[in-house]
């Protein structure tokens, strides 16, 4: 019996309702909310079981990047075609990134959702945000490039940073593909260790309903539905914002690429729906890389892309750091000219990439930005520090949304998509997986497809 997303392909029947991986988080997520609400102490302490799942994951995260990487680029042949495949990458990334930082500009200007709230600035407790203004400070643009470079090949997967690992597996993946036959061996290994490695994320993914369940009561129970309720402004709007920008920009590109952002949302429902319940797009991401190539896109293309857009294509994250940093202004009775608001965007493009892999980036990075402008203390952030728990959830499904679409863009631009596989992903179609074989890589890409 092979099973790809919610199909099964065997003579069986449909699978009980209660038994797909959605239901049973969407569930979890809300016995987890009730949990918290009415037993806030006893949702507290259930933080260790979010923990656990969001290791577990960090755990394979590493290998699994790895061996896509490997595999796709030495079995491309062509290494010309990785760097026209990682230049489309980042012509991408960096578009839609400024765009979503123009989105929460221009959004934050329209509705100021920080007006009227006259916090005066000697009230504020520069304490509260100490630590992540720290981390800003301590983040440089050569920091980040010589943080690229792990200190030992083995170092870079046990940091765990997305970055060092993908430096890493580019460099051996090229190495790999130049020494021609006499890495065939190699690659059969590597090709085998991933098919077991995707096993293993099969069986961790098992322990997803417990994560989410976790991780939504301890959020609730600690920060409480009324931490929301007094700067639901900010909140609403950030949602909305986000919203418009996926359904709105990339479902144009969607359109633009022969494929509509709803059906996407649908097949990824599962990845979804755990993203939400905890607040982390990477408990997702070797779940993401499997979808991406049973629709369609090719094993190498999705093996550089998703992984460096994890670091490289904050789509909510960005909209989140011109809004917060508008709200906060607004909220002190600060008016920020023009040339001030284009700084911020403009900083905000580089600190975004300078802070990528650190863990409570969206904070950092916010941090970062406002330094820039004196005029608006850092201090400020304590405004949001109760609310940025719930907003984090919304950052990371944005992030996690827009690194889908730019993965089947990418694909599509480097004639690495198959259309049919596609359709018949978004449709919800059982499809054979061998059609579904990556036709520009090389022998055994098509094993990928199915690993769970």
């Amino acid at each position: 019996m092979i099973q790809v997303g919610d199909h099964v392909h065997a003579s069986v029947g449909p699978r009980a309702w209660y038994s797909h991986l959605y239901v049973q988080v969407l569930g979890a997520i809300l016995l987890g909310g009730l949990i918290g609400h009415f037993f806030p102490a006893f949702g507290e302490s259930l933080k260790p079981l979010g923990d656990g799942f969001i290791k577990l994951v960090k755990m394979v995260i590493a290998p699994v990047i790895f061996l896509t990487i490997v595999v796709g680029i030495a079995g491309m042949r062509d290494i010309g075609r990785v760097g026209r495949v990682a230049a489309k990458a980042f012509s991408y990334f960096l578009v839609f990134s400024t765009l979503a930082l123009i989105v929460g500009l221009i959004v934050a200007n329209l509705v100021q959702p920080g007006r009227g709230l006259n916090i005066d600035p000697a009230t504020l407790d520069p304490g509260a945000v100490s630590q992540y203004s720290t981390a800003a400070h301590e983040t440089t643009v050569v920091g980040f490039l010589l943080g690229v470079i792990p200190d030992t090949f083995v170092s870079a997967f046990s940091t765990g940073n997305i970055l060092q690992v993908l430096f890493v597996s580019v460099l051996f993946g090229l190495a790999l593909a130049m020494v021609g036959d006499a890495g065939k061996p190699v690659l059969s290994l590597l090709e085998s260790v991933s098919t077991a490695f995707f096993k293993l994320v099969a069986i961790v993914m098992k322990a997803a309903p417990i994560g989410a369940f976790g991780a939504f009561a301890f959020t609730i129970g600690a920060y409480g539905i009324a931490s929301v309720i007094n700067l639901i402004a900010l909140v609403a709007t950030f949602y909305l914002t986000s919203a418009i920008f996926v359904v709105g920009i990339l479902g144009l590109v969607g359109i633009a690429n022969g494929f509509s952002i709803f059906k996407l949302i649908r097949y990824l429902k599962e990845e979804l729906l755990l993203v939400l319940g905890t607040s982390s797009s990477e408990a997702a991401l070797p779940s993401l890389l499997q979808k991406m190539e049973r629709a369609g896109a090719s094993k190498s293309v999705v093996g550089l892309v998703v992984p460096t857009g994890y670091s490289f294509n904050l789509d909510g994250t960005n909209i989140y750091m011109t809004m917060a940093a508008l709200f906060i202004a607004q909220a002190l009775n600060i008016e920020l000219s023009l040339w001030q608001q284009v700084t911020l965007l403009l900083v905000a493009m580089l600190s975004s990439k300078g802070a990528a892999g650190i863990t409570g980036a969206g904070f950092i990075t916010l941090a970062a930005t406002l330094a820039v402008v004196p005029d608006v203390p850092i201090a400020g952030m304590a405004l949001i520090l109760g609310i940025d728990r719930f907003m984090s959830e919304c950052r990371a499904l944005t992030n996690f949304i827009g690194n889908a679409v730019a993965t089947l863009v990418v694909a599509r631009w480097e004639g690495a998509l198959d259309r049919d596989a596609l359709k018949a992903a978004l449709d919800g179609e059982p499809r054979p997986l061998a059609a579904q074989a990556d036709p520009a890589a090389g022998p055994g890409d098509d094993l990928a497809l199915a690993k769970d």
